[in-house]
């Protein structure tokens, strides 16, 4: 709903704090009770954050977060949920069309859950969902990709630009692709979308040349998606996503903006941790 991993937590938070506060006589579903309370906070939340959007330095994208390999049951539906670019189509809806979407397509409530959760008759709830459905067929769908695929374009868009190879990263991208750059005021980025394979195949070269020595680019998930990122220290300065369709790259979408790199760069001191504490339970002194 929300597309910051912060704004997220801070509904979490709140919703159990008014859990905690509720008598448990007046709750006859814990269920609803807390579906609905969450859906209500994030549509504050989201009329407020786009608020603070007006003012944003340049184009805006969710935030990325990095998340391991889903295993095959869940990997089909919800990481096509939690990817930037269903996220970015997901901006373009209002907040209720977008939760009542989320909440019936995506998590499978039914009509009479969302009119509570809404405060809206079934009928209008039928509405926004449909609303919401026409919106995104229009976009294209739910930016389906063969996996496999997608690992091994992603390979290949890495060492096209790694080595300055304008034929083989033309060779990955589509004719109209666009590439966004997020840099919020506090990162080099473009000022707009780049648009169409040879000014963003030329743009995307630059930005690798312009890499500081001793960057480290590795492949990883990021929103249940092949997606890059660049460290720098041990820090990600950047994450690189792909939006693949039809074989080939339509989007990329880079995220440099270091506040929006926060829940990455936290998820990443734990994978160390949790790698070293392995590594001394295997090899005990």
């Amino acid at each position: 709903m929300l597309s910051i991993a912060a704004d997220a937590e801070d509904v979490v938070h709140e919703a159990y704090l008014r859990w905690r506060a509720e008598p448990r006589g007046d709750v006859r579903s814990p269920r609803a009770f807390l579906m609905t309370v969450v859906t209500r906070l994030c549509l504050d939340a989201l009329g407020s954050a786009r608020a603070r959007r007006e003012t944003y330095v340049g184009p805006w994208l969710p935030e990325p977060l990095l998340v391991d390999e889903l295993g095959p049951a869940g990997a089909s539906e919800l990481s096509d949920s939690l990817s930037l670019a269903f996220l970015v189509v997901l901006e373009e809806l209002s907040a209720l069309e977008r939760a009542a979407f989320l909440l019936h397509d995506v998590f499978g409530y039914g009509y009479g859950e969302l009119s509570a959760a809404l405060g809206r008759d079934q009928a209008a709830c039928r509405q926004l969902v449909a609303r919401a459905r026409k919106h995104l067929a229009a976009r294209g769908g739910r930016f389906e990709a063969d996996r496999e695929r997608a690992h091994e374009l992603t390979k290949q868009f890495l060492a096209a630009c790694a080595g300055g190879d304008l034929k083989a990263l033309l060779a990955v991208l589509a004719d109209d692709v666009v590439v966004w750059t997020d840099g919020g005021g506090k990162a080099k980025a473009a000022h707009g979308p780049v648009i169409g394979a040879a000014k963003a195949a030329r743009f995307l070269l630059a930005i690798a040349r312009g890499t500081p020595e001793g960057t480290e680019v590795i492949e990883t998930n990021l929103n249940g998606q092949p997606g890059l990122l660049a460290l720098y220290a041990g820090r990600a300065v950047s994450a690189v996503m792909l939006d693949i369709a039809d074989g080939l790259v339509n989007a990329v979408m880079v995220v440099a903006n270091p506040d929006k790199l926060s829940a990455v760069n936290a998820a990443l001191s734990e994978r160390r941790e949790a790698e070293a504490s392995t590594a001394r339970t295997e090899n005990p002194k």
